[in-house]
């Protein structure tokens, strides 16, 4: 199926389709020009070249529901059968779509080789991967209405067919699935035609978790509304995930997905533990729903490792964050957080090799490298960079307020960038030192001195670790050379000879560390500079303390140095979000409470945390708040006596499947 553009939209000419589909090899950021260059494929009626199109198209967005469900036409209607059982291990298996499936099992049902058995099989295995869809009620109809024929040979058989109806029904009746009324309405009768006197006991059982997930329904179709997803009677229609644009209601969007998945991991249906399997695959479908459609969001990526880690699932975690990697290279967070696994993964045994954590961090070097030149050429160039226009959903929205609608960025980018960039190279020199040895730290900080990027946070990080943790007259003595060292370099920089000036004569008096004594008075700086372990364990009693700070907060403060929060400038977006609106960052109407924790720069004894409820998040203490609704309270509801039916609620439990 072909799609039609608006008629002032720039299409490019089809002479270059190979120039074009090489560029988006490189950099898919372009929704459009992949879906004219798909456009142009189905029109040329060569199969192959659709063919190997949408192979490069699900290389670069990874089980797309949208994508995989065209090219399923498009094989289906083309291909041979052993390319079609090929395609769909291929590209069903891993889907979360219910559509996607749901055209899997009619395309098993026109096999004259599938019989029942197998068919049954098939429902079985399918209402295993996403049975917990809201969206899969047809999906449960449908294998019901295959089962109701109770012919059977004899009693033995009789009785199992009823059984396995009957688990079909009790699975099904547990989840807020679009037709439940209906389900409910058919499992009644289906109970009352065996027979009326066990029916009086089977149906009340079965009751409590059908009311609540019957509660459930509208409050998870008011989170899915605001999500983006596609619909699933119209996948056919190409919808690929927007990179980030951090505008307001960029930011607005990214916080509905978040306060969905956290209502979600609050366990809305009450499930009980002996059930937690259960709870365990809801969420994870969520998570994986989020990923497909927030692809460029490292932070989403970030939640669903955070959460399968806390499960237990480290397997799925890991794979989580390569590959959340793969499709941000560029994230903070993300490496940040890889690189803590691979050296947790090392510290635990007697040969340690930290050779991995080292590529890693060479690795994104080079990314931020690469941008970096970019942005060097264009700043140089003086070329403008123009304001967002479209937010997640590829949808136009007004250029935000005040300031002129093209302004020249590139140069304030570019310094944000490289602040950045030095804040990676100073928590790579801290990996090196607690991992391998002051000898480490020193020759990392001698090869980034090399680095044209390099700020001088990088030497004021290396003098004071050289003043805090070589006591030896010597170091202290290479403290003040590092500081004179980056005095030559940044003597005109007033924020390096400010820092640098201040502590350089408390050093150069006596060299005693009372003389420096309030620099040194932020216990969690200190955990955070050299002890990862310590600085783990100290978040796990900040955690409890401060049940609603999100786990990325904490990371964005373990890797902050002075003011340069990279996490919360890039992979959040907060920096993009200040220089739209014109050097006041702006107030998106939804996220969580990030309140700043004593960092490098903030010291104060005095600071307050917030620990109360009221739902909003200060990310870094950057004034970017954002009003999600209340989890706590929202996980859990009780039962009007209407609903109950004189059950008393505090018996409910979920029945046995």
């Amino acid at each position: 199926m072909s799609e039609t553009f608006p008629p002032n939209s720039p299409i490019p000419q089809p002479s270059g389709y190979d120039a074009l589909l090489a560029q988006l090899k490189k950099s898919p950021q372009g929704p459009e020009s992949w879906k004219w260059l798909l456009q142009d494929a189905e029109a040329s009626g060569d199969t192959l070249r659709v063919r190997q199109l949408y192979e490069v198209l699900l290389e670069q967005y990874p089980n797309n529901p949208s994508t995989v469900a065209r090219y399923m036409t498009h094989v289906t209607n083309t291909a041979s059968p052993t390319e079609v059982e090929t395609f769909f291990i291929k590209y069903v298996h891993p889907s979360p779509s219910v559509a996607i499936w749901k055209s899997y099992i009619d395309y098993l049902k026109h096999k004259p080789s599938t019989g029942y058995d197998n068919l049954c099989k098939t429902y079985d295995f399918v209402l295993k991967q996403v049975g917990q869809d809201r969206d899969s009620g047809s999906l449960w109809a449908d294998y019901i209405r295959l089962l109701k024929p109770m012919e059977a040979d004899n009693a033995w058989e009789a009785q199992e067919k009823i059984d396995a109806l009957r688990r079909v029904f009790r699975c099904a009746l547990q989840i807020p699935l679009n037709n439940i009324k209906q389900l409910w309405s058919d499992f009644e009768a289906f109970e009352i035609g065996l027979n009326k006197i066990a029916a009086k006991k089977s149906i009340p059982d079965l009751y409590p978790a059908y009311i609540q997930a019957q509660i459930v329904l509208p409050q998870l179709s008011t989170y899915l509304s605001g999500l983006g997803l596609t619909p699933t009677s119209d996948t056919i229609k190409l919808a690929l995930p927007a990179f980030p644009t951090f505008t307001p209601q960029d930011r607005a969007f990214v916080g509905r997905w978040k306060a969905y998945l956290m209502w979600e991991e609050g366990n809305p249906l009450e499930i009980d533990a002996k059930d937690f399997g259960t709870l365990i695959i809801r969420v994870q479908m969520a998570y994986r729903k989020a990923i497909l459609r927030m692809r460029y969001y490292p932070e989403i990526w970030f939640m669903a490792y955070y959460w399968n880690a806390s499960v237990g699932r480290h397997d799925e975690a890991l794979n989580i964050l390569k590959d959340g990697l793969e499709a941000n290279p560029d994230s903070f967070a993300l490496t940040y957080a890889y690189a803590e696994v691979l050296e947790k993964a090392e510290l635990k045994k007697d040969q340690r090799d930290f050779s991995e954590v080292h590529s890693l961090y060479e690795r994104f070097f080079g990314v931020l490298r690469a941008n970096l030149v970019r942005l060097s050429a264009a700043a140089a160039a003086g070329k403008p960079t123009k304001k967002p226009t479209t937010d997640a959903n590829g949808t136009d929205v007004p250029a935000p307020t005040p300031g002129p609608p093209t302004i020249n960025l590139n140069q304030e980018e570019l310094d944000e960038h490289k602040k950045q960039f030095t804040n990676a190279y100073i928590n790579y020199m801290r990996f090196a030192r607690r991992a391998e040895g002051h000898q480490a730290y020193r020759k990392a900080f001698s090869k980034g001195l090399r680095d044209e990027f390099i700020g001088w946070e990088a030497f004021e990080a290396a003098a004071l670790t050289e003043y805090r943790c070589n006591t030896e007259n010597a170091g202290r003595a290479l403290a003040g050379s590092i500081f004179e060292a980056g005095m030559k370099k940044y003597k005109h920089n007033v924020d390096y000879v400010l820092n640098a000036h201040a502590l350089f004569e408390s050093i150069i008096g006596t060299f005693t560390p009372q003389q420096a004594g309030p620099i040194w008075e932020c216990w969690s700086r200190s955990q955070y500079q050299y002890d990862l372990d310590a600085a783990l364990k100290l978040e796990q009693r900040m955690a409890r303390v401060y049940p609603n700070d999100p786990p990325i907060k904490r990371l964005a403060q373990r890797y902050k140095y002075h003011s340069i929060d990279a996490i919360a400038g890039r992979d959040l977006g907060l920096g993009v979000a200040k220089i739209w609106a014109g050097g006041t960052p702006a107030i998106p109407p939804l996220t969580e409470t990030l309140p700043d924790a004593a960092g490098p720069d903030n010291c104060n004894p005095n600071a307050s945390r917030n620990g109360n409820d009221n739902n909003n998040e200060n990310i870094n203490g950057k004034g970017i708040t954002v009003t999600v609704p209340a989890i706590a309270n929202r996980n859990k509801r009780t039962l009007t006596p209407a609903d109950r039916k004189g059950e008393d609620a505090s018996k409910r439990r979920r029945p046995d499947v």
